[in-house]
C-alpha cells in the first residue's frame, strides 16, 4: 500500500512539474520571433514602402511597414502575420495585396523584429487597436480590410468584433489556441495554463462584417475542419474558400489561392431573388391526384 501512495505522489509531482514548466515556457514553445537591430534597412524588389513607429502607452515601441501600390489606393489591409520570424520575411506577401490596389500594413508584435515590449495577450490586443485607431485617422472603417493569419487570424477576429471594418479574412484560422495546444498536450489543464487562448470562436460571434475563411484541405497543424467549424459561427456572413492540397505554410503557391484574393477583393457583393430559385420547392414521392 505505502508502494502504491508513493508511486501516486511522484506521479502528482511530476505532472505538477510539467505544468509549471509550461505556464512559465509557453512563450518560447508557441512564439518563433526573428529579432531585428534598429538600424536594419527593409528592401524589396520593386515595392513601395514607407516605415513606421507607434509608441505605445506603457512605453513599448511597434514596428510596422506600409507598401503602397502604383495606382491611387482603394484602401487598406492591416496584415497580421503569423507567429515566427518578423516583417522582414513577410513583407514579400504584400504584393497579393498592392497588386488590387490597396495598401497594405504589416506590423510585428512585441519582441518580433524592432517591436519592443514584454509580451501579452492583452498588451498585443490593446497594441493592434492602437494601431487600427490610427489608421483610422487617414482611412475610413468602409476601405479597412483585416487579414489574419495562423497565429494573427484570431487576433484579426478581435479586431473585427470591436470595430467596423470593410471585411475580415482569416487564412488558416483555429477555433482557438487551447484547442491547438491540446493536441499536442491532451493531458495537460491548458484551459487554466495557457496565457493564450485565443478563442476566435467567441469573437466572430460579434463580427458584423463579411468574414471570408480560407483554409488548405492538408494543413496538418490546424486541420480544416477547424474553418468548417468557425464558418458555422456566423454563417451568413461567412464563406469559406477551399483550397484543395493547400497545406498551412503555402497556401500562397497555389493558383487557387490568388483567384480566391482576386474574388473577395474585386467582387461587388448582390442581393439574390431567392424567390426565383428552387429554396422553397417542396420534393415529394406521393403522386398527385388530377381534378376531376
Amino acid at each position: 500500500m505505502a508502494y502504491w501512495i508513493s508511486t501516486v505522489i511522484t506521479i502528482l509531482l511530476v505532472y505538477i512539474l510539467i505544468s509549471v514548466a509550461l505556464y512559465y515556457l509557453q512563450d518560447y514553445l508557441l512564439f518563433k520571433p526573428e529579432k531585428l537591430p534598429k538600424e536594419f534597412q527593409f528592401h524589396y524588389e520593386n515595392q513601395d514602402i514607407e516605415e513606421h513607429n507607434l509608441d505605445t502607452r506603457d512605453g513599448a515601441i511597434i514596428n510596422g511597414l506600409l507598401f503602397k501600390p502604383k495606382v491611387k489606393p482603394k484602401g487598406i489591409v492591416l496584415y497580421l502575420k503569423g507567429n515566427s520570424k518578423s516583417i522582414k520575411g513577410w513583407g514579400k506577401f504584400a504584393v497579393d495585396f498592392t497588386r488590387h490596389g490597396y495598401n497594405v500594413l504589416m506590423v510585428d508584435y512585441r519582441g518580433f523584429g524592432k517591436s519592443t515590449g514584454k509580451r501579452s495577450q492583452k498588451a498585443i490586443k490593446r497594441d493592434l487597436q492602437l494601431v487600427y485607431n490610427k489608421i483610422k485617422e487617414y482611412t475610413s472603417e468602409d476601405n479597412i480590410i483585416l487579414y489574419g493569419r495562423s497565429l494573427g487570424s484570431g487576433f484579426a477576429a478581435k479586431l473585427a468584433s470591436m470595430n467596423h471594418p470593410k471585411m475580415l479574412i482569416l487564412d488558416a484560422p483555429y477555433y482557438s489556441l487551447t484547442k491547438v495546444t491540446k493536441r499536442y498536450a491532451p493531458f495537460m489543464p491548458l484551459s487554466i495554463l495557457i496565457k493564450y487562448p485565443l478563442p476566435t470562436y467567441k469573437w466572430l460571434k460579434y463580427v458584423q462584417c463579411p468574414i471570408h475563411i480560407i483554409h488548405g484541405t492538408n494543413d496538418k497543424l490546424i486541420p480544416y475542419k477547424t474553418s468548417i467549424k468557425l464558418s458555422k459561427v456566423k454563417p451568413k456572413l461567412t464563406k469559406l474558400h477551399t483550397v484543395i492540397g493547400g497545406g498551412h505554410k503555402n497556401l500562397n503557391t497555389f493558383e487557387s489561392y490568388h483567384l480566391m484574393i482576386h474574388d473577395i477583393l474585386t467582387a461587388t457583393p448582390q442581393d439574390i431573388d431567392l424567390s426565383t430559385t428552387s429554396i422553397n420547392v417542396k420534393h415529394t414521392s406521393k403522386p398527385t391526384k388530377a381534378k376531376a
